[in-house]
């Protein structure tokens, strides 16, 4: 299948610079899958869309603030995006101006109050570079010397809102490059008139990587290789949808993070989703038939990506298309802080 097949066209002025002015604010597109048939809504009626004894799975990745700028021993200012930590206080980073971050140059990160962490570039990765620390570093040094990793289609610096709003308000497992943004638009109340109407919400955990931002480059979505992921999935997540599954309950996916983490996971010859960590290079792309997932709540993704690719796996393309195509016409606002979509 062609990747350009997966493109529209989307006016700037509808990506999402900033988010709502308040939290729980946000447009909701609701589709039909069977039918194709769409209606606008608000994300304060996603309550009444659920099924009751339906079991509504989140993601609880808690994004790190992983942009981190440093000064070479040359004196140049280059910016690290740590990824994931490895032994021996080496980490996987992807490093501006790569060609010249060679293998043995050095680097100075100092935090505003003065704290220094030295580091060095030690080898080559697939996922950029590894950048080995004199020290062992933790979330100290993120939270102190770190900057919210805004996605690049955000034509802003971070700012101090950024570190409550670019972060679901059920955060707090820390990892992610990237926030699981169809999270971003739950508030307390909202998951309270959930929980409400007899539905379970129970969390799953994917760090999510930098190739949710990575446009796939291959002409036939064949040839795209995924990022691989970490994911875990705890006991109580694993029996609540192992149940439902069994029992004929619909399962409720809050994000594409949270579908391939069921997806990769989901044991079909046994019909049960196993607890623990795993990881995933999982590409869901036609005709993949899906396993666990009855619905799904989304954000608007970018063009030819893997993520709109999944939607319209999902909800089929012409069927999403189409629900695109609406969403411009009626000046929804696109990507990471912008409106929402319920496939049902």
């Amino acid at each position: 299948m062609k990747t350009k097949e997966f493109s529209f066209d989307l006016p700037e002025h509808l990506i999402a610079q900033y988010p709502s002015d308040k939290r729980g604010e946000s447009r909701l597109l609701v589709l039909d899958r069977n039918t194709g048939e769409f209606s606008d809504s608000h994300i304060t009626d996603f309550p009444s869309f659920i099924e009751p004894g339906s079991v509504l799975v989140v993601n609880n990745s808690k994004v790190r603030k992983a942009r981190v700028y440093a000064e070479s021993e040359t004196g140049a200012r280059v910016e690290f995006l740590f990824l994931h930590e490895l032994p021996d206080h080496t980490w996987t980073a992807m490093v501006t101006k790569s060609r010249k971050q060679r293998i043995g140059k050095r680097y100075r990160f100092v935090s505003p109050s003065g704290k220094q962490w030295q580091a060095s570039i030690i080898g080559e990765h697939e996922d950029g570079k590894l950048v080995r620390f004199e020290q062992p570093i933790d979330e100290t040094f993120f939270s102190e010397c770190g900057h919210v990793p805004l996605p690049p289609y955000i034509k802003r610096s971070d700012a101090l809102g950024d570190e409550s709003r670019y972060q679901t308000v059920y955060a707090d497992r820390a990892g992610s490059v990237a926030a699981p943004t169809a999270g971003l638009h739950f508030t307390p109340e909202i998951l309270e008139q959930i929980r409400n109407k007899g539905v379970e919400i129970c969390p799953v955990t994917l760090h999510v990587g930098p190739g949710t931002f990575l446009p796939v480059r291959a002409d036939h979505l064949e040839d795209h290789l995924m990022h691989l992921e970490q994911y875990d999935i705890p006991n109580g997540t694993a029996e609540a949808v192992t149940k439902a599954k069994r029992e004929g309950r619909r399962i409720v996916a809050v994000g594409t993070t949270s579908v391939r983490t069921m997806e990769s996971a989901f044991d079909v010859a046994t019909g049960s989703l196993p607890a623990g960590p795993g990881s995933t290079r999982l590409f869901i792309l036609p005709p993949y038939r899906f396993k666990v997932v009855d619905q799904l709540l989304t954000n608007f993704h970018t063009p030819e990506s893997t993520l709109l690719v999944l939607v319209s796996t999902f909800a089929g393309k012409e069927h999403t298309m189409r629900a695109y195509t609406h969403a411009v016409q009626e000046n929804y606002r696109f990507f990471s802080y912008g409106d929402a979509m319920f496939i049902r």
